[in-house]
């Protein structure tokens, strides 16, 4: 497809890559012809990644949280390829919790990562960018970084945070030739994702029977990087519930309990 084409021979770096969403990106990216610097804190699981993606590949095990490990590994990169063409924004932690209940220190936990990591990355990338005259970076974030969702408070409040830092660097780069994009996930089948799926505690508040494939926010990202998108939703069309949300989110509210039940209401008549 045209979309998918135009990767080969690009450096492509890829946080959170040893499972999920990042996973799949990277194996996608790397089947486009990319040359791929994978990010995570396992090297076991970015090994694995690696030898599935079968090409020019480098392990670069970072914990994101660490401003001086993520300048090493953009050093890392910088010297096996000599530029960074994508950066793919993607390491994230989710620790649910009702608003009451959320603990401090799980707060903390998800704005290092969610928030301060992906800061670190942006900056490194923007500065090698500018270096080389081009570039694109891909936030993924959330449609929870645009409507708080239970039993997501706390997680939602990092991806609000993300979405604003996000267009606020994109209002800097104006007439730069740097690409900043947002990609919108909802709900997807990943690791991440079951450990809420799994918690009877929320077996109420989790639509586990919307859960979409992680291959649905990969076509987003290349279509980000590909069509130099603004911001895209996963499944297409989800951000008009954040539109509504702006005019009236008492209905918007209203849809979201709807949602909730008939998506239990149609797992439990599959069961």
């Amino acid at each position: 497809m045209a979309w998918y084409s135009g990767f080969g021979g690009k450096v492509v770096l890829v946080t959170g890559a040893s499972s999920g969403i990042g996973r799949a990106t990277a194996l996608a990216f790397g089947a486009a012809g990319a040359k791929l610097a994978l990010v995570a804190r396992r090297r076991d699981a970015l090994d694995e990644v690696a030898r599935e993606a079968g090409r020019d590949v480098l392990v670069v095990p970072t914990d994101v949280t660490d401003p001086a490990a993520v300048a090493a590994c953009f050093a890392a990169i910088q010297e096996r390829f000599g530029r960074v063409d994508v950066v793919v924004n993607n390491a994230g932690l989710l620790i649910p919790a009702l608003v009451p209940d959320i603990r401090t220190a799980d707060l903390r936990a998800m704005l290092d990562v969610n928030l301060f990591g992906a800061l670190y990355v942006m900056q490194e990338a923007l500065a090698a960018m500018r270096r080389q005259g081009d570039g694109a970076i891909v936030n993924v974030a959330s449609l929870a970084g645009r409507r708080g969702v239970s039993p997501l408070g706390a997680y939602s409040a990092t991806k609000f945070a993300l979405v604003g830092l996000t267009e606020a660097l994109r209002t800097e780069l104006h007439g730069e030739p740097v690409h900043v994009s947002l990609v919108m996930p909802g709900v997807v089948d990943t690791p991440m994702a079951a450990a809420v799926d799994l918690d009877p505690e929320f077996v109420d508040l989790w639509p586990t029977s919307l859960n979409m494939p992680p291959s649905w926010v990969v076509w987003a990202i290349f279509a980000a990087v590909r069509f130099q998108l603004v911001e895209i939703s996963v499944p297409p069309g989800t951000g008009t519930l954040e539109k509504l949300g702006a005019l009236a989110p008492g209905v918007a509210d209203s849809i979201v309990h709807w949602i909730r039940r008939t998506s239990h209401w149609f797992a439990r008549s599959e069961t």
